[in-house]
């Protein structure tokens, strides 16, 4: 009965061995995958860290560029307020120079004593302002047209 029972035991231990080495290859080919799938993550890996460098210096080009445009951009709107109230600082002058020379054309005619007027209600546009649009259509008729008339 020893014989068998060592056979027995024998035997059961080579089963063993056999599901031991039939587990081993199960784990090696499972590592040969988890190899494979770390170089193909550690090259998506690298692609990624260069997309995120090129991304970086594209922001910090654009960044800089943000920085030009609205220097510039200051630069053109103050220009742009200081013409605007020198304009502003013309038409009133130009306003006052009208008002002298209507007195100056309504004295200087010959009817305006024998017929006195009714009193004129104040234009809603001062003269100034209506000769600036003229002007402002004359120069927009030019640069369409290449000609004022």
């Amino acid at each position: 009965m020893n014989h068998s029972l060592g056979m027995a035991i024998e035997a059961l231990v080579a089963v063993l061995l056999l599901i031991t080495i039939g587990y081993c290859m199960l784990l090696n080919n499972r590592l040969k995958r988890l190899r494979s799938d770390e170089h193909s993550l550690k090259a998506v890996i690298a692609e990624l860290i260069t997309a995120t460098e090129i991304a970086e210096r594209a922001i910090g080009g654009l960044k800089h560029a943000v920085r030009d445009v609205n220097e510039d951009l200051g630069n053109q709107l103050a220009s742009a307020t200081q013409m605007s109230e020198h304009l502003k600082r013309q038409l009133s002058e130009c306003d006052h120079v009208v008002r002298r020379l209507s007195k100056i054309a309504i004295a200087a005619r010959p009817n305006a004593v024998a017929e006195p007027e009714a009193p004129r209600l104040p234009p809603t546009v001062s003269n100034a302002k209506a000769v600036a649009a003229a002007a402002q259509a004359f120069s927009e008729r030019r640069r369409t047209g290449g000609l004022a008339a």
